[in-house]
């Protein structure tokens, strides 16, 4: 060999070639040894040889030594996964770009490829939850309170089957949700799989759109269908994503979302305009009955109610559309309505229903003439004498502003003071500011003075909502509740919910000892993530709703008795704060004391289970 040619074999000229890394598996836990990047847990420097580990060095994950250790791949130097490119990391991108950044839910084996996509993504949000069911409430509670789509993210099986109360909550309130959920790989489908269950079968009643991708290049498609079912038809959306999936690379151009859901608008024919332009002109004693389709269009309503001199009632969850205190707004039509408001209804010779949903806790007389406007349907076509109008509600009354009489000096504001100044003097009467336990109307009386006018509520099921519901007094607040489901723990996802999207107003969760108790473990998700939120229960020792239903219908009262911990002392253990509360006359200041602290409180209030 020439003198002056390097030695082919010496270590400069090895250097210069290519290095070629190789990747282990654990046998025992499948954790991945990749010699290029090293262990950071075990102080392995990169680029260590995986046989130049010392003997005695073991697993991170399970501790086995160097001999359960299989060769899996070898990795050219410098060789990684392409960024941005996988099936979940795609989902993701697509999600945010259609503006729907909050991902709420519990990671865990068979999400880990999704759960990374969002950790990638500087655009998503990623809320870890305690129980996967708060979760799924708190994505049902986000859209109640923004008109936006959020996601809950869990992994197969005991995560996904604990997202369904939440899930069914958004399902029976129409509200849009995207469930996004791992599942087991492809090749272990089947009897025996670990944490698998037939989750196509599970979320199938729930759903207005149930998939899961196998194939990765149907990712982006059923992605667009499930947002598109999910808007379009104003529910839940479910799609898994196994294991081994999320990991692919995607194959496939990525396209925008983007123009995929059409306007949701829907304006009626002209002659039934006209019809029901007509009926209203007849009409000598018309009552508007405001619902939650619709409450966006508040400033319609009110002028609509003014064209054709008519009251305003609403449903519960419709509550706020107008304040109290509106001249042409004389309360809620239902169980927590008052007598006023029912005779209303019965006396009046056009109803005019706007985006309600018929609930039997509204009791809408089906016996009056009524006119109804609806974007859903399946909601027309109710009681005996009706006109339905299927449209939007805003395009709806727009167009009949502009085309019904114009009526004389206006006498409905003079119905609704008479009315209101009854049912204001009742409420006063009902709360005793001296009564031992503090009474609940008491409660929502400074509730109701002390509350800011910009704040957002979020409330529970049970004796604290029916309260809530009969008793607080809305100005410009906005409350989110479980509507037709009805389930207790709402409260405090709904107010972790609500501070996450509006993180400059003040947040309210009005609850009970047995709803709070069932989503407590999330309170330490307010602090951990700093959300600042008044949390109040009243707390009456006691399913107290379910003592009054037992009284209905004539049983003895059996099981309902609760016994509960210091809440307030909880407060404190999870790093936020806490009051108890026993005296009517520290309410108001122990109230204003948690407004101030800027974390999250708890004010724990001891009231009586006794309706009256």
């Amino acid at each position: 060999m020439p003198q002056n040619l390097p030695d082919p074999l010496k270590p400069a000229a090895r250097a210069r070639k290519k290095q070629v890394f190789h990747t282990w598996r654990c046998n025992i836990c499948s954790y991945i040894y990749r010699e290029e990047a090293g262990e950071e847990q075990t102080n392995t420097p990169p680029g260590t040889r995986f046989e130049d580990l010392p003997d005695d060095w073991l697993c991170p994950v399970c501790n086995a030594g160097k001999k359960s250790f299989i060769l899996v791949v070898e990795e050219g130097n410098g060789k990684k996964r392409e960024q941005g490119t996988t099936v979940s990391e795609v989902l993701v991108h697509q999600l945010t770009s259609f503006g729907i950044t909050e991902f709420f839910g519990v990671p865990g084996t068979s999400s880990l490829g999704i759960i990374d996509a969002i950790r990638k993504n500087k655009d998503a949000r990623f809320t870890l939850f305690r129980h996967e069911e708060n979760a799924a409430l708190a994505a049902s509670a986000y859209h109640k309170f923004t008109g936006k789509m959020a996601v809950c993210v869990t992994i197969a099986g005991p995560g996904a089957t604990n997202l369904a109360t939440g899930l069914y909550d958004a399902k029976e309130d129409k509200t849009p949700v995207l469930s996004l959920n791992g599942q087991v790989a492809m090749q272990y489908a089947g009897p025996g799989g670990f944490q698998e269950i037939d989750q196509d079968a599970f979320f199938r009643p729930v759903t207005v759109y149930n998939n899961t991708i196998y194939d990765r290049k149907m990712a982006q498609k059923i992605l667009t269908l499930a947002l598109q079912h999910a808007v379009v038809r104003s529910g839940v959306a479910q799609i898994s994503v196994p294991n081994d999936v999320q990991k692919q690379q995607f194959e496939g151009k990525i396209c925008s979302l983007q123009g995929c859901i059409p306007s949701l608008r829907v304006v009626p024919d002209s002659d039934t305009l006209s019809r029901a332009a007509a009926m209203l002109d007849l009409a000598e004693n018309p009552v508007i009955l405001a619902g939650w389709g619709a409450y966006p269009y508040a400033d319609i309503l009110s002028s609509f109610s003014k064209a054709i001199d008519a009251p305003v009632l609403s449903t519960f969850r419709a509550k706020g559309i107008l304040p109290d205190g509106h001249p042409q707004y004389a309360g809620i039509l239902g169980t927590v309505g008052s007598p006023q408001a029912r005779e209303m209804v019965e006396q009046t010779d056009l109803l005019i229903t706007l985006g309600v949903g018929f609930s039997k806790m509204t009791r809408v007389p089906d016996q009056v003439q009524m006119l109804q406007i609806d974007r859903d349907p399946l909601m027309l076509g109710k009681g005996e004498r009706s006109l339905s109008v299927y449209g939007d509600v805003g395009e709806v009354l727009t167009r009949l502003i502009s085309i019904v009489r114009q009526r004389g000096r206006p006498a409905s504001p003079g119905k609704v003071k008479e009315i209101v100044q009854a049912w204001d003097a009742q409420r006063d009467r009902e709360a005793d500011p001296k009564a031992k336990p503090i009474r609940p109307p008491y409660i929502m009386k400074v509730l109701s003075e002390v509350i800011p006018d910009e704040a957002l509520i979020s409330i529970d099921v049970g004796e604290n909502g029916w309260w809530f519901g009969r008793n607080f007094r809305m100005k410009k607040q906005r409350f989110a509740m479980s509507g037709y489901l009805a389930t207790m723990g709402f409260g405090l996802p709904g107010a972790i919910a609500a501070k996450l999207a509006y993180p400059e107003s003040p947040v309210f969760c009005i609850t009970g000892d047995g709803g709070f108790a069932m989503a407590m473990a999330d309170f330490v998700t307010a602090v951990k993530y700093n959300l600042p939120m008044v949390v109040i229960i009243l707390n009456n020792h006691e399913l107290g709703m379910i003592r009054v239903e037992q009284k209905i219908e004539n049983y003895e009262n059996f099981a309902t008795d609760l016994k509960n911990p210091d809440f307030a002392m909880y407060a404190k253990a999870c790093g936020g704060e806490g009051k108890r509360v026993n005296e009517p006359d520290d309410l108001g200041r122990a109230v204003r004391w948690a407004m101030q602290l800027n974390r999250p409180v708890i004010v724990d209030v001891d009231t009586d289970p006794n309706r009256f």
